[in-house]
C-alpha cells in the first residue's frame, strides 16, 4: 500500500524503518520524497514515542512532538524482531521492500540473523542503510556515542561557546540527525546504483563522520594555512589571529552584520552602514577615516575591529531587526536577522511559498501545523510530509492482512503472543 500520490520522486519504493530516535530522521526524508515508509516498532512502541515534549504537556506514546515531527508520513506496524517468528515476519516483509533502516547497535542484526547477507539473500536489491556512532567497524565501532560525546568527538563542540569558556554543545540533539540525513543521502546513492545495475548495497553511516562535515571551513583552514580554529563566541575566525564581529544584538532581538573591507562588493556594505550611522547622529570619525576598500576581510586590524565593536554595536542596539533589515535592504547592507522560531512561523518568504502545511489529527479533533516541503519542483504537493505520524501499530491489519495474507485470527494470535 502506498499513501502518497503515484507521481511522487519515490513513491513506488517502500522503506523498512527499524530506527529509534537516532536515525529516526532518515525514513522522515525518504517519506518526504514520496517513499513508503513503514515504521517498524517494538510491540511496546518506538523509543521516540517516550521524548517530549508533548502535545499539551500530556505525556503518552502518542502526543510525543518529537515522534510527530520525524514520523510524519509514515505507517506503522509493531514487531519483536528478536523472536524467532518475528525475524521470519521481517523477512517475509524485505521480499517486496526496496530500502531498510535500522539504528541498532553494531552486530545486533547479525545476531538475529537479520544482517545484510542474511537479508540480501532475501532480496539482492535491498539497499540497507546502518546508522550508528562511529560505523560499523575501526577500534571505536562498539563504543556508546550520547549526543555530546558525538559531538565532542565530531570537532563541533570545540569550535562552538565563547573563547574563554569551556566547548558547548547545541542543546536540542544533533549529533544522530547529522548521520540520519546523511544515512538518507546514502541510500539515495545506492538507490542510483542499484537503478543502474539491480544491485543493492549495504550504507554504513558513522554519525561522528557526519557531525565531521558540519564543520564547514575549519578543516580548509588547517589544509590551506595550518591554522586550527577555535570558538569564537559572536565572532569569526578570518586568518591567523584576527577575527570579525558577526552577532550583533539590537533591540528586540540579534543580526548577523560583518564590518569587512576588500573589494567594491563587501567594503561597500560597511561605507553604507557608516553612512547610516552618520544620518541618525551616531557617525564614527574613526571608522569613517579607514581605509575599507584597501584591505581585505581578512586583513582588519585588531584595533580597527575593536572600534567597530563600541560603534556599530552601539548603533545596531538602537534598531529593532525590522528596521535594520528594511534599511539594509534599501542601502545594500550585507546584514540578515536571527530569526526565532516565531519568525519563522510567520516568515513572509516562507509564507509566500506555502511551507507550512496543517495534517489534521481526526483523534484529537484538529489539525497542526507542520514544516512542509523543502523543494518546490513546479508539480503541486510532490514533496513534504502528507499525514500525520501513525499510531502505534496503526497499519498491522493493512501489512499483515491485505499484503501478507494473514487472516484476523493470526494477526490476533500474533498480538497475544507478543510478537505484533
Amino acid at each position: 500500500m502506498n499513501n502518497s500520490p503515484t507521481d511522487n520522486f519515490l513513491s513506488p519504493y517502500r522503506v523498512l524503518d527499524l530506527s529509534d530516535d537516532r536515525g529516526i530522521l532518515c525514513g522522515k526524508i525518504l517519506a518526504d520524497l514520496g517513499a513508503d515508509v513503514v515504521q517498524v516498532e517494538p510491540p511496546e512502541g518506538s523509543s521516540s514515542r517516550l521524548r517530549g515534549p508533548f502535545y499539551k504537556n500530556e505525556p503518552g506514546p502518542e502526543n510525543s512532538l518529537f515522534w510527530w515531527a520525524y514520523s510524519s508520513g509514515k505507517l506503522s506496524v509493531t514487531l519483536d524482531i528478536a523472536r524467532p517468528e518475528g525475524g521470519e515476519l521481517l523477512r517475509r516483509l524485505v521480499k517486496d521492500a526496496d530500502f531498510l533502516i535500522e539504528s541498532h547497535d553494531p552486530g545486533y542484526m547479525e545476531s538475529l540473523g537479520l544482517g545484510y547477507s542474511d537479508l540480501e539473500a532475501v532480496n539482492p536489491g535491498l539497499v540497507m542503510v546502518s546508522i550508528t556512532a562511529f560505523g560499523q567497524t575501526g577500534p571505536y565501532g562498539n563504543y556508546k556515542g550520547s549526543d555530546i560525546v558525538g559531538m565532542a568527538l565530531g570537532g563541533f563542540m570545540y569550535l562552538t561557546g565563547d573563547q574563554d569558556r569551556p566547548p558547548l554543545r547545541i542543546s536540542h540533539p544533533q549529533f544522530y540527525l547529522h548521520g540520519a540525513s546523511a544515512g538518507a543521502l546514502g541510500a539515495m546513492l545506492a538507490h542510483t546504483h542499484r537503478a543502474a545495475t539491480g544491485e543493492g548495497q549495504h550504507v554504513d553511516v558513522s554519525c561522528q563522520q557526519a557531525a565531521a562535515k558540519t564543520l564547514a571551513h575549519a578543516p580548509q583552514f588547517w589544509d590551506a594555512q595550518q591554522v586550527i580554529l577555535r570558538r569564537m563566541g559572536p565572532y569569526r575566525p578570518t586568518a591567523g589571529d584576527s577575527m570579525v564581529r558577526v552577532n550583533w544584538k539590537c533591540k528586540d532581538g540579534f543580526v548577523n552584520f560583518m564590518p569587512q573591507g576588500g573589494g567594491p562588493g563587501v567594503s561597500a556594505s560597511t561605507r553604507a552602514m557608516l553612512a547610516w550611522m552618520r544620518e541618525d547622529g551616531m557617525g564614527s570619525d574613526s571608522l569613517d577615516a579607514v581605509k575599507w576598500e584597501e584591505m581585505h576581510y581578512s586583513q582588519v586590524p585588531g584595533d580597527v575591529m575593536r572600534q567597530g565593536v563600541i560603534d556599530f554595536g552601539r548603533f545596531i542596539e538602537t534598531k529593532t531587526k525590522e528596521e535594520l533589515i528594511k534599511e539594509s535592504r534599501d542601502r545594500r547592507i550585507i546584514l540578515f536577522p536571527l530569526n526565532t522560531h516565531q519568525d519563522i512561523l510567520e516568515y513572509p518568504q516562507l509564507s509566500e511559498r506555502d511551507y507550512f502545511v496543517s495534517l489534521p489529527h481526526p483523534e484529537l479533533g484538529t489539525s497542526v501545523k507542520y514544516p512542509g516541503r523543502f523543494i518546490l519542483d513546479g508539480v503541486a504537493d510532490r514533496v513534504g510530509p502528507r499525514s500525520r505520524a501513525p499510531l502505534l501499530g496503526e497499519h498491522n491489519r493493512e501489512i499483515y492482512g491485505d499484503e501478507l495474507g494473514l487472516s484476523d485470527q493470526e494477526i490476533e494470535l500474533l498480538k497475544e503472543q507478543g510478537i505484533i
